[in-house]
């Protein structure tokens, strides 16, 4: 599927090739900003493309299409995108979903879930976002369809992290393979959301280690995304990030300025509402995707 924010780069790069014109460079710089790279990657790129274009005798669109696309894999390439899903024998890999509301974290978990098991892998997901009861009716609604096992909880106000340490109890008594934790989604500007969400780690991490922490953003927030990576970040050592709502975004070049600016890697992406719309992600496949 072809990403909507694509659009952006039609007027640049036409079907029909032609040498570039001064009036090209200024056009890419805006369509770069209008795709939300940030004002920094899109310095850093145009400078890549120029240093590579500055070879060539000639250059038409079709070059400079080219050129881009090999700096901006380059860039993707430089992060791990592996989900880190090893454990030690009779132990379940442990991952924790954080993320603020509205992001598309709940579904997320459910289609995580159904791309974990179509490989094989037997999973259980813990509802510890206690503080609203819908979200624990939403994720036991996308583990039935998933076809995986949840863990929810055992009364009204239930304490977070007990649920947590439950799931992975439970996990590791039936033999399940991974676990899945659902996390409180309340504002990231909220301390006491973050001292859960440390609180929950904490005590996990007396059963064993976590593999993997997956912040959830939105390809529709733009920058704004790079505010909720830093602050999860600090408070919840988010280890890699699921992009969801590409197939609605005008944007998507921000997830440059996230990778670079935190270290972080792009794990997952979510292009589609249906269970199965969840893949890993690919800079190559990426890369085309956006300029096609």
């Amino acid at each position: 599927m072809a990403w909507s924010f694509a659009k952006v780069f039609q007027n640049l790069f036409s079907s029909t090739a032609r040498l570039v014109e001064p009036a090209d460079w200024e056009n890419l710089e805006d369509t770069l900003l209008q795709a939300d790279f940030g004002t920094t990657v899109t310095d850093e790129v145009i400078e890549a493309v120029h240093r590579i274009a500055d070879i060539s005798a000639t250059l038409d669109t079709d070059d400079l299409r080219r050129i881009l696309g090999e700096v901006l894999e380059e860039r993707l390439s430089a992060f791990d995108s592996t989900l880190n899903l090893q454990s030690e024998p009779g132990a379940p890999a442990v991952v924790l979903v954080v993320g603020v509301n509205g992001v598309g974290k709940t579904t997320t978990i459910g289609k995580l879930a159904k791309f974990i098991t179509s490989r094989g892998k037997r999973v259980i997901v813990g509802a510890a976002d206690t503080f609203r009861a819908a979200a624990v009716d939403q994720l036991a609604t996308w583990a039935e369809r998933a076809g995986v096992d949840i863990v929810r909880p055992q009364h009204d106000g239930q304490d977070p992290a007990s649920v947590a340490f439950q799931t992975v109890e439970r996990a590791t008594a039936e033999g399940h393979e991974i676990v899945i934790v659902d996390t409180a989604g309340r504002l990231h500007t909220k301390s006491g959301l973050m001292d859960e969400l440390s609180k929950i780690k904490r005590v996990v991490e007396k059963l064993g280690p976590i593999n993997e922490t997956l912040l959830v953003l939105d390809a529709t927030t733009g920058q704004n995304g790079l505010n909720q990576a830093h602050a999860f970040l600090e408070q919840a050592g988010v280890t890699g990030l699921v992009l969801t709502k590409l197939d609605g975004s005008a944007r998507g070049g921000f997830v440059f300025a996230v990778q670079e600016s935190t270290g972080l890697a792009v794990k997952l992406v979510g292009q589609g509402e249906g269970i199965d719309d969840l893949t890993g992600f690919t800079p190559h496949v990426f890369v085309q995707q956006l300029l096609d």
